[in-house]
């Protein structure tokens, strides 16, 4: 019976910390994990809101570049950090493909991190050098059908978004073009204006200079709807691959047993920040579509895709090397 008191005081004192800590949360900078080197799209994201995130939080949002193993340094940095808050996350959706592309994963993606919320969505756009002499996706599907194996494509490396698209749009499309894998979507983008590859599939954001500029064709973006960025540039559905559709996603997250009133807050105030219409109008300036949401909606993203994305990379055989 003692035991049994002594049990509900424990779980009487614990759920009063947590309340506490809910209301006096946060109480120093929050540091925001980002896997990858600087200048890449979650980086980029990570940078657009935590100014506005950390003024609706009340404190400053500290961006800290972790690159390393496809992004599994970083967010296994968050996984094991103290859960209180002060350390959270930044990702992708390669935080829904490393699991099926990594057979060694130093964390477990929905026991080991709890889903603070979705950040926002951004499309990826299929372009390629002047040179080849295909002016729309017909021409193109037409030319790739002709020549198997013989035209090339860029990623930013094995199992990147870069990757991820035109492997999913090779399946779509019943067309084989040969990967080749870059250290980064910088080097690949530009090697893709130079010619040294025949196409690549870069965020729209990254390649809208260089469609503008004519150093790249833009044949389709990968999204559900044209980008403000380029919107002479037609859906890769609306031009002839209606089953085709693909978006990057940045959701960010904090470890396993971070208090629920520590993770509310946070979403509250994530939501409340892209919420914000000159934040709102810079995202969009950026080609980025802001998407918040609850907790339980980002984990059920997780969930939902993480098996979908591990179909595709055991069809495909694509590997982490």
């Amino acid at each position: 019976m003692k035991c049994k008191v002594a049990l509900i005081v424990l779980l009487g004192a614990f759920g009063f910390t947590t309340a506490v800590m809910g209301q006096t949360y946060p109480e120093r900078p929050v540091k925001l994990i980002v896997p990858y080197a600087p200048g890449g799209s979650a980086d980029i994201t990570a940078r657009m809101i935590s100014e506005d995130w950390g003024k609706a939080l009340g404190q400053s949002m500290i961006v800290e570049n972790r690159a390393g193993a496809g992004g599994n340094a970083g967010v296994d940095a968050v996984a094991k950090s103290k859960p209180d808050g002060y350390t959270i996350g930044i990702h992708t959706l390669s935080l829904a493909v490393n699991p099926a592309l990594y057979p060694k994963m130093p964390f477990d993606t929905l026991k080991d991190l709890a889903p603070i919320g979705m950040v926002a969505s951004s499309q990826h756009v299929l372009v390629v050098n002047p040179k080849v002499p295909a002016k729309d996706l017909k021409e193109l599907l037409a030319l790739l059908k002709k020549n198997p194996g013989k035209m090339t494509y860029a990623s930013a490396g094995n199992g990147s978004t870069m990757h991820i698209a035109p492997e999913l749009f090779k399946a779509t499309s019943n067309t084989f073009i040969t990967h080749i894998p870059y250290r980064g979507g910088g080097p690949a983008l530009s090697d893709t204006a130079g010619g040294q590859v025949d196409m690549s599939f870069p965020v729209a954001s990254a390649a809208a200079q260089f469609v503008q500029s004519g150093m790249l064709r833009g044949i389709g973006v990968t999204g559900t709807k044209r980008s403000p960025l380029m919107p002479n540039i037609p859906t890769l559905a609306e031009a002839g691959l209606p089953a085709y559709s693909f978006e990057t996603w940045f959701i960010v997250f904090a470890p396993t047993g971070t208090p629920p009133s520590v993770i509310d807050k946070l979403n509250g105030t994530l939501n409340a920040a892209l919420g914000n219409a000159t934040l709102k109008a810079r995202m969009t300036k950026e080609g980025f579509d802001p998407i918040p949401s609850t907790p339980a909606q980002a984990r059920q993203r997780l969930e939902k895709e993480i098996p979908l994305w591990a179909r595709l990379i055991k069809e495909r055989g694509i590997t982490s090397d």
